[in-house]
């Protein structure tokens, strides 16, 4: 599963696109360095049914952007995506 495909499948869960849940992690002071994976995950799963896999996709959109490395671009491998920047404002908006 590409690491868009992560952010797809939680906003059709939650109903919520990723950038509003990196607003509520940042509004909950879950965007510190301070902050382990483990507490974003714990809310994730508690607020929202998400599960690890997911909510770790999310962990790394909230510390370190929409951003991803590039070795995974154009790749063949499961988790390839079409850009190194991810796409935040949901599936509804995303340019073709």
């Amino acid at each position: 599963m590409s690491f868009q495909a992560y952010l797809d499948a939680i906003e059709d869960k939650t109903g919520r696109t990723p950038r509003a849940l990196v607003d509520e992690a940042r509004a909950k002071g879950l965007d510190g360095a301070d902050v382990k994976a483990g507490a974003i995950v714990a809310w994730l799963a508690e607020d929202y049914g998400l599960g690890r896999g997911h909510a770790m996709a999310l962990v790394h959109v909230i510390r370190k952007g929409p951003q991803i490395d590039a070795k995974h671009v154009g790749s063949t491998g499961s988790h390839r995506d079409e850009s190194d920047t991810l796409w935040l404002d949901g599936r509804a908006t995303r340019p073709s």
